[in-house]
Order: C-alpha cells, then structure tokens, then sequence
C-alpha cells in the first residue's frame, strides 16, 4: 500500500488485519504480524537482523500518528493499527471462530493475570497455553526454536508475543521458520496494560498522537532518550523527504 523510508504498510486497518489473520489460521498458514512505528524505523537503520525479520514479515502496520501521518502524505488510506489496540478485538474473533491462542512474553504473573482477565471478557476464548521466558532469553536461539516447535504442537492458530521490540519480532521470526502454522503477533505491553500492571495513556491521547508524553513521564529514564533518537530520525526524514522527494518507486516493493 505504501512505504515509509522503503519499509512496506500493507494492512490499512485492524478489520482487514484480523479478518486475514483468521483466514491464514483456518488454513494453518503461519507468518508474522508487525507493527511499523518511529521507533522500529529507527532501530531498522543499524539493525541487520532486525531489517531480515521486517523483510520477511508476513503483515506490517502503521503503529503511531506519526507513521500513520507520514502513509496518508504517501495517499494512502491507513488507520493506526498497534499490538495493543488488536489483542481484545482479534481474541473476541478468534473465540468465534474457535480458533485457539497462545501467550509468549512478559512475566508468569502478568500472563497469569492478563489470560484471567481476558476469560472474564471473552468466555469462549480458547488459550492453548502460556509461556514466559527466563531473562536473557535470545529470541534467535535454540530454546526460541523448542517454544516454537511447543506452540505450534498446542494447537494454536495465533501467538500473541509480548517480548519488545526488536525481541518479539526476531522471536516471531524465528518461529515461523522453527514451526510453520502459527501466526505470531508483536504486542509489547499490551499483556500488562490487561493485567492492570501498567496504565495506558487516555484515548484522547492516543488518537491525538501524545501517547509518547504519558508513556514518557511514567519512564522518563527508559524512554526519554529512546523518543529523542525517534524524533531526531523523524526530522531527518521528514528534511530528506521535502529534498528529495516521495520515497515512493516501483523498487520500493522488494522490502
């Protein structure tokens, strides 16, 4: 549909997103769903494995006003599409259509909590299984390919993974090629926001693009410096683009 700095959006919104991923879980295709933002394209520039992973994913979003500003300018029709804002809605589709999930990431309790949650919700939601991975976890590694090969052996046709980026989307990478069938989803935290373990910013600012500030001032050590690098790789695009000109060109779509 359009590329940001090269990098492809083909999902312009989540209806079409989960209406896809049930399609491809009903006929056990597996891939990777990710969700493109100013930080993955910051970390894509010096990244290699992290670039791989984006160029074999199955599904990319526009996740963030300012990737969703920056498609539209392209003309495309793109709404904000993020990991969290798709758990709920996929999970209630995913119980019609009896199609079971699995939970990767985060931490034993949050999971615990979270799926609990989520139940209460969404009865008839069918989890195959849960699993938090010890610190140091190398999403590339062998123990990456066994949880692969353990969640596609749970019947599950979609794994939520909440690990981070750029973790959750080299793990998703790797499963995909460990163990075909599953679709795996990148959510960062949207597992703690259910569970209740961290608040997420009020919807006023997240339609209006400051989700960051709320997010900012609750991890302003984390954080700070990681919106600095976005917003000085935004300026730099943005200054390349009024220069240069679209990004837009029939090579665009080898990535």
């Amino acid at each position: 549909m359009v590329h940001i700095d090269s990098w492809r959006i083909n999902i312009p919104s989540s209806d079409v997103l989960i209406d896809r991923i049930l399609t491809d879980a009903d006929e056990k295709r597996g891939g990777t769903v990710f969700t493109l933002n100013l930080d993955h394209l910051t970390k894509l520039r010096h990244d290699a494995d992290f670039r791989a992973a984006y160029e074999r994913a199955t599904y990319i979003t526009a996740d963030g006003m300012p990737v969703v500003m920056l498609a539209r300018a392209e003309g495309a029709a793109i709404e904000r599409v993020t990991g969290a804002d798709l758990v709920l809605p996929l999970s209630r589709a995913a119980a019609v259509a009896r199609v079971p999930v699995y939970f990767f990431g985060t931490s034993e309790s949050v999971l615990k909590t979270a799926i609990a949650r989520m139940k209460e919700m969404i009865p008839d939601l069918v989890v195959a299984g849960f699993e938090a991975p010890p610190m140091g976890f190398d999403p590339r590694g062998e123990a990456a390919r066994e949880a692969a090969r353990r969640i596609a052996a749970s019947g599950a046709g979609i794994c939520f993974v909440a690990l981070g980026a750029p973790k959750q989307e080299l793990f998703a990478d790797t499963a995909v090629e460990a163990a075909d069938g599953v679709i795996h989803l990148g959510i960062g935290a949207a597992l703690d926001f259910i569970a209740g373990h961290h608040t997420r910013a009020p919807r006023f600012l997240q339609v209006s693009g400051l989700e960051w500030l709320w997010r900012a001032a609750q991890e302003p050590r984390r954080l700070i410096p990681r919106y600095f690098e976005n917003a000085v790789w935004l300026a730099r695009y943005v200054l390349r683009l009024a220069i240069e000109g679209s990004p837009s060109s029939p090579d665009a779509g080898k990535r």
